[in-house]
């Protein structure tokens, strides 16, 4: 659900498993937030980030669909007080396509811990409240729709029965703040990525994600197409999936008669969808909804809005921010703190 245990390919390790991506304005700077690792995976590991992977947030700034920015991250192995050390670099132009490239060192610290880096860029790490919330059944009934082509039927449902769930669950976030400087450009583009190193040496792109719930919908979890989705580019999507979801679109809203041209509107979602990347105007407020799309703040409905999206019908889940788990911080590093009683399940399981 969103991009929780998205594929087969994800399953095999959720430390590498993006659940999603956040992209917003902060109290200094661009905010740009990816989740992994979640909690209702039930797995357990010795280190919430793998220390063997790369951790990227791939940077579009002129619209091409192609990184023009990358800020790497990567840790070390699990220390006796359960903390990881972590690096943070930055690379630009064509080696932030490049991952043999050093890049520039911007800081180094520990997870669980505000790191301060050169050019007044900061970033932390650790177990935070999923924000992420979604009421199932609205989701397997837009699954089912999708993949047969039929209405969506919630029949013998309704907005009293919603449950959120991702409700008491965890993530390992990674929250990156950049100072409006720190970009050429107003606008950019967002998408996060985890490369896991391969025994022969080189890398291996394991997960990607940009825009909230397009895999969910548009490609079964447990398909070789949710695989390939995810070790691909951006600049490939329109190409790779544009007419299989134009399709896949225009067959809901034609079986639903939400439209008098389904073959066109198929394709305008489409477009809006691809490439799956985040977009955001620096300084301005974030919002995924339904009048604006500009970034993504944490507190978003997402579902709700890609669910009527697709659609093309006023389609509520019935749930807000409040159903997530803990509250959103208004200061740095602004994902929701953890509450103790299950910072000490999960890292008891852990142990």
């Amino acid at each position: 659900m969103s991009h929780h245990l998205d594929s087969p390919l994800a399953r095999q390790d959720t430390r590498l498993d993006i659940t999603d991506v956040y992209l917003f304005r902060g109290t200094s700077g661009t905010v740009f937030v990816m989740d992994v690792n979640s909690s209702a995976a039930g797995n357990n590991y010795p280190e919430q980030f793998h220390p063997e992977a790369l951790y990227e947030f791939k940077v579009d700034t002129d619209g091409d669909a192609v990184e023009d920015v990358t800020f790497r991250i990567t840790f070390g192995h699990s220390e006796a007080d359960g903390e990881q050390t972590l690096e943070v670099r930055r690379l630009d132009g064509e080696a932030s396509r490049d991952r043999t490239a050093a890049g520039v060192l911007l800081g180094q610290g520990r997870t669980e811990n505000e790191i301060t880096c050169k050019g007044g860029v900061r970033v932390w790490a650790g177990m935070a409240g999923e924000p992420f919330y979604i009421e199932p059944t609205v989701l397997g009934a837009i699954r089912e729709a999708i993949a047969h082509g039929t209405a969506v039927n919630l029949t013998g449902w309704s907005k009293e029965k919603a449950v959120n769930a991702f409700a008491d669950t965890t993530v390992s976030s990674i929250v990156l703040e950049v100072p409006d400087d720190g970009f050429t450009t107003k606008t950019i583009g967002f998408w996060g990525v985890t490369v896991l190193a391969t025994d022969s040496g080189g890398w291996r792109q394991i997960n990607r994600a940009g825009k909230p719930m397009i895999q969910p919908i548009f490609n079964p979890d447990n398909s070789e197409r949710a695989s390939i989705y995810n070790t691909s580019q951006p600049v490939e999507d329109p190409q790779r999936y544009g007419a299989l979801v134009s399709k896949l679109v225009a067959d809901v809203v034609r079986a639903m008669g939400t439209t008098s041209d389904p073959q066109a509107y198929g394709q305008l979602v489409s477009e809006l969808c691809f490439p799956d990347i985040l977009h955001y105007e620096i300084g301005t407020p974030a919002v995924y909804g339904f009048a604006k799309r500009n970034g993504r703040a944490l507190s978003d409905n997402a579902p709700e809005v890609m669910f009527s999206m697709v659609t093309n019908s006023a389609l509520s889940d019935g749930l807000r921010a409040s159903a997530a788990t803990g509250s959103i911080r208004p200061e740095f590093p602004y994902v929701a703190a953890v509450p103790p009683r299950l910072r000490a399940s999960r890292e008891g399981k852990a142990a």
